[in-house]
């Protein structure tokens, strides 16, 4: 079962344009590298926010290409 959160994410991304989700995907992805940057030098109180950014990364990409091909909902 998708959490409450996750689908209010989902709706957010689904109703942006192509431009909005690579300028997301751009930010997620510098906000991902900062997260390992932190992690290295054990400056990271919450690891897990590593996985969900991931995840979101994985959703953002999901609906890019589901634009793109013109299957979007």
């Amino acid at each position: 079962m998708i959490a409450l959160k996750t689908k209010k994410y989902l709706e957010d991304i689904r109703g942006k344009t192509l431009d909005e989700l690579v300028d997301e995907l751009t930010n997620a992805k510098k906000e991902l590298f900062n997260l390992r940057f932190q992690n290295a030098t054990n400056q990271l109180d919450n690891t897990s926010r590593i996985h969900d950014v991931r995840k979101n990364i994985a959703r953002i990409q999901t609906i890019i290409t589901q634009k793109k091909m013109g299957i979007a909902e």
